[in-house]
């Protein structure tokens, strides 16, 4: 492989000091990468400068946390994934490069480093979402509000797009949020149910997708979208089943990627999607209802989030017109 191709930004690190509930797993090494998935190493000066003003601004991003293989690209347009709440996460998903361990210390001056952050970088659409923290009696919902409005004080025309933790067993959460009004709520279901024992063990399928349903019927202007990841042993007809059930919670924006393996220690990849097989997803998706299906080996929740959100605004304008005349 030529030395400019990278699949991530950076080795993550070793698993025992991120993931020490995974250091006893035995080692699956994954399969060697097919050409789609490829990516160049992120080297522009865009890139950089973003990544300068998120140290100054101590401000964590998914894109390095998660290790994402688009980190490159989305920075050199000077998009960036905040992650709010710490860089520490209270589960320990199978399949998640993000640190699992005791969590930080909230930050009381994040949300205002957030506004500043989406300031500097003039952006047009930012999306911001956070670790779990399950030790909070809010699950961090208050932060998140206090964000959408810091982000509001500072940058009025930006879009904001969140993406959630699930809030379980944090009742009023979900309605704290959703009534900070952002321009889209996130919250991905990860994988089709009969994998959650093993991929999401410390979610329930159920229960998220009620909290889609919760925001559409708090304020029905409220974009909502999903996503899942596939490659983890699910059955084309379950990627069809979560399809249907997202659309029955009136979900208007679904993401399909592939799931890449963080370490040797992280779940399996059991399978590498081809481009065909998403661009069918894809074909499916649009069938089935949604307003903007994003499906492809490097679909991730946040990229490309800004012109996905403009043309996700565009398709409902034109459905509510067709449906005046």
């Amino acid at each position: 492989m030529p030395d400019d191709i990278v699949t991530t930004q950076l080795p993550p690190a070793p698993s025992a000091l991120r993931h020490p509930e995974k250091a006893a797993n035995p080692d699956r090494p994954a399969p060697r990468k097919p050409d789609w998935l490829r990516v160049k190493a992120p080297v522009s000066k865009e890139y950089h400068e973003t990544r300068r003003l998120m140290r100054e601004l101590k401000l964590n991003t998914v894109c390095e946390e998660a290790a994402c293989p688009n980190i490159g690209e989305c920075w050199q347009q000077k998009h960036a994934t905040v992650m709010i709440l710490g860089s520490v996460c209270t589960r320990a998903c199978a399949f998640c490069n993000v640190a699992t361990g005791q969590p930080d210390k909230l930050n009381p001056h994040e949300p205002e480093h957030v506004g500043e952050a989406v300031a500097g970088l003039g952006l047009q659409h930012v999306v911001v979402t956070s670790v779990d923290r399950d030790d909070l009696d809010d699950g961090g919902a208050e932060h998140f509000v206090r964000t959408i409005r810091a982000i509001r004080e500072r940058s009025p025309g930006t879009t904001i797009e969140i993406l959630t933790p699930d809030f379980l067993r944090k009742p009023g959460a979900i309605e704290k949020v959703a009534e900070a009004r952002p321009d889209v709520f996130n919250h991905n279901l990860e994988t089709v149910p009969r994998l959650y024992a093993t991929v999401r063990p410390g979610a329930r399928y159920f229960h998220s997708l009620r909290l889609l349903d919760m925001v559409k019927q708090i304020d029905p202007g409220i974009f909502t979208k999903s996503g899942i990841m596939v490659g983890l042993g699910e059955e084309r007809a379950e990627v069809l089943q979560v399809m249907d059930d997202l659309r029955a919670a009136d979900v208007d924006f679904m993401t399909i990627g592939q799931y890449l393996q963080p370490t040797p220690k992280h779940h399996a990849i059991e399978k590498y999607v081809t481009p065909e097989e998403f661009a069918s997803y894809r074909t499916m998706g649009f069938g089935k209802g949604f307003l903007m299906v994003a499906s492809s080996p490097l679909t991730r929740s946040s990229h490309h989030a800004d012109a996905d959100f403009a043309r996700m605004r565009a398709a409902r304008e034109a459905k509510l017109a067709a449906a005046a005349v």
